[in-house]
């Protein structure tokens, strides 16, 4: 199975910048891309922003020119750096991946960090 450690988060003024972690560690080499999801009391868990192992992004509209995700050469880390945030950010953010059945039929399925609490102060 794979594991999944997030790093990070905290409080910030509106405005404000925090850098996110994600390290994956376990049967790595079986995962596909690698994601971000936050989740804000008494909302549903929302996607957020995610990378694949060639690299390519993808972003939520309401984080778009604000987020940036990148990955290290071995794509086992994630980051998330996080500009310009304000109130609307402040949630739980988590990091997830999967395992296709067709890559690593033992240990398909989809994994999730602990998560990491981000707080923006106006």
């Amino acid at each position: 199975q794979v594991e999944l450690v997030e790093a990070g988060g905290g409080s910030v003024q509106a405005g404000g910048s925090l850098r996110l972690s994600c390290a994956a560690s376990g049967v790595t080499y079986c995962k596909d891309a690698m994601r971000w999801y936050r989740q804000s009391a008494g909302k549903e868990r929302e996607f957020v922003s995610g990378i694949d192992s060639a690299g390519t992004t993808t972003y939520a509209d309401s984080v778009k020119g604000r987020f940036t995700i990148s990955q290290d050469n071995a794509g086992n880390t994630v980051y998330l750096q996080m500009d310009s945030l304000n109130a609307e950010d402040t949630a739980m953010y988590y990091c997830q991946t999967t395992i296709p059945v067709l890559r690593c039929s033992r240990y398909r399925g989809i994994y999730w960090g602990q998560g990491t609490q981000v707080t923006v102060s106006s």
